[in-house]
C-alpha cells in the first residue's frame, strides 16, 4: 500500500502524538508498505522551530524508510488563541503543495488535532480518489470549550461545523478510547464508521526496570519515594492539584514529587510551589526520550491528572506508558471518564476525586505505607499493557483497517458532497460558520463572548 500520513507532529519531537506516528510509519514500512508523512517543522514542546529547520519553507527527509515532507509553520513561543489558529492555518496552506508532491496514496491517515487539517486532507482525497481514515486523538472543539480556552460563540459554532465536516468526509474514524465512540455516536456519527484502536506502547522499550538507577542518582532521589508526573502540562490537567497534594505530605521527608514538563509551564508551577510551601517538589525539563524507561522505572507511583470536566474527549497517552513500566498509577480523574475506565480495567491503579489535593495525597500515602499493594498494582498494569497495548497489535489493526477502507474505496463524488445546480461543494452552514471564524480571527475577538 501507498500510505500518506498527515500529522502535524512527527519525529524528532519527543512527546505526544509525534513518537506514536513515527513508530506507526516505520512499523508499516517494515511490513512492506510505502509510507509518506506530511508534517510541520518540528517545534514541540518548546514552541520554537528546531535550529536545523529554522528559516526554511520546505524540507524533505528520509528516515528508516519513511519519506518525510515538512512545511513552514507560523509559530509563536507564547501563543494566544489567535496565534494558535494562525499556526493551524499556516500548516493548512503550506502543507498542501507538499502533499501534492509525491506518489498517489491508496489511503490517507489524518491525525487531529489540529482540526483544520481536515480541509487539505479532504481535498487531496478527492483529487486522488482515495479514502481518509481520521485518527482522533482529542475531540475538538469540545476539549477547548470545556477547559475555557475558547469562549467566543461564533468561533465555537464554526469549529463545531468543521468537526461535523471532518466526520462526514472521512470514510472511517479511528478513535483511541471507548468513551470517544460514545461521544461521536451522540453527535450523529454512525457506529459502523468508527473503529477503536488504542494508542500503543513499545513493550520492549518501556518495561519494568530496577528502581535504583542512574536517573534517580542524577537527580539525588536515592532512597526516596518518588511520585512522578511527566509529559504535557495543559489546561485539561490542572497540575496545581499535584503541588497542593505535595504540600500536604511535605512532613514526610521520604516522599518527593517529580514533575517533568515544558519550561513555561514549570515557571507557573514554581510560583504555585512557593505559594503552597511545597518544598518537596522537583521540577524538571522534559527528559530526552532515551531516558524515558529509566525515569519511569525510578518512580514509585505514576500520576494521571485531569480536571473534573474532562470526561469523554481526552485520553492521556501516559496511561499505556505507566502501565507498561510496571509502576502503579494514581489517577486524579473523573470517575466516569475515559481515563478512569482505562485505569480501572487495567487493575493497575487507584482512582481518586479530581481536583482534590486531599484525595490525591491520601492515595499516595496509602501506596507509600503499603508497598505490597503498590507492587501488586504494578504487576497487574504490566500484564494488562502486554495484553492490550502492544505495538504489534495496533499495527495489525491499522493494517487491517487500511486494507478494508481501500477495498471499499468511494468514488470521487462519494468522498465529497454530490455537486448539482442546487448544492455547493460543502454545506451552507459550514461555509457560514467558517466565514464567521475568519472574521473572528481577523478582529481578534477570541474571548469576547458575544
Amino acid at each position: 500500500m501507498q500510505i500518506l500520513i498527515y500529522s502535524y507532529n512527527y519525529h524528532p519531537e519527543p512527546i505526544g502524538i509525534a513518537p506514536l506516528m513515527t513508530e506507526l510509519a516505520e512499523g508499516l514500512v517494515k511490513r512492506g508498505h510505502q509510507v509518506r508523512v506530511i508534517t510541520g517543522m518540528p517545534n514541540y514542546p518548546q514552541r520554537q522551530i528546531y535550529d536545523r529547520y529554522r528559516g526554511k519553507l520546505y524540507v524533505t527527509e528520509h528516515k528508516n524508510g519513511v519519506k518525510i515532507q515538512r512545511s513552514y509553520l507560523r509559530i509563536k513561543s507564547k501563543p494566544n488563541l489567535v496565534d494558535r489558529l494562525l499556526l493551524e492555518l499556516s500548516f493548512v496552506f503550506t502543507s498542501l503543495p507538499q502533499a501534492l508532491k509525491g506518489e498517489r496514496p491508496d489511503v490517507i491517515l489524518l491525525t487531529v488535532p489540529p482540526l483544520l487539517v481536515c480541509l487539505p486532507a479532504t481535498l487531496i482525497a478527492w483529487l486522488y480518489n482515495c479514502p481518509v481514515v481520521l485518527n482522533v486523538q482529542d475531540i475538538l472543539p469540545e476539549a477547548a470549550v470545556r477547559v475555557g480556552l475558547i469562549k467566543n460563540k461564533l468561533m465555537i459554532q464554526a469549529l463545531e461545523a468543521l468537526e461535523k465536516f471532518a466526520y462526514r468526509t472521512a470514510q472511517t474514524i479511528s478513535v483511541i478510547a471507548d468513551g470517544f465512540v460514545d461521544n461521536l455516536i451522540n453527535k450523529g456519527v454512525p457506529a459502523n464508521k468508527i473503529a477503536c484502536i488504542p494508542n500503543w506502547v513499545n513493550l520492549n522499550f518501556i518495561r519494568p526496570l530496577p528502581k535504583n538507577n542512574s536517573w534517580r542518582a542524577t537527580h539525588q532521589l536515592d532512597d526516596k519515594f518518588v511520585v512522578l508526573y511527566s509529559g504535557n502540562i495543559a489546561l485539561t490537567q490542572g497540575l496545581e492539584t499535584v503541588i497542593e497534594a505535595a504540600s500536604r505530605l511535605r512532613h514526610i521527608n521520604d516522599i518527593v514529587f517529580a514533575i517533568a514538563g515544558e519550561s513555561q509551564a514549570l515557571e507557573r508551577l514554581q510560583k504555585h510551589c512557593l505559594a503552597c510551601g511545597a518544598d518537596n517538589v522537583l521540577l524538571l525539563p522534559l527528559q530526552p526520550r532515551e531516558k524515558l524507561p529509566q525515569m519511569l522505572a525510578a518512580a514509585d507511583v505514576g500520576l494521571i491528572v485531569q480536571k473534573r470536566n474532562v470526561i469523554s474527549f481526552n485520553m492521556p497517552s501516559k496511561i499505556p506508558l505507566l502501565l507498561a513500566s510496571g509502576r502503579p498509577i494514581v489517577g486524579s480523574v473523573p470517575a466516569t471518564g475515559t481515563a478512569a475506565k482505562a485505569i480501572k480495567e487495567s487493575g493497575g491503579g487507584i482512582i481518586v476525586e479530581p481536583e482534590s489535593a486531599d484525595a490525591l495525597a491520601s492515595a499516595v500515602l496509602e501506596l507509600y505505607n503499603q508497598p505490597e499493594l503498590a507492587a501488586q498494582l504494578g504487576r497487574k498494569g504490566r500484564k494488562f499493557a502486554i495484553e492490550n497495548y502492544s505495538f504489534e497489535q495496533a499495527l495489525d489493526r491499522y493494517e487491517e483497517l487500511f486494507t478494508d477502507v481501500i477495498s471499499q474505496r468511494a468514488t470521487p463524488l462519494d468522498i465529497l458532497p454530490e455537486l448539482s445546480s442546487n448544492k455547493s461543494l460543502v454545506d451552507k452552514d459550514f461555509l457560514v460558520h467558517t466565514t464567521s471564524l475568519v472574521r473572528v480571527v481577523s478582529q481578534g475577538q477570541i474571548t469576547n463572548d458575544k
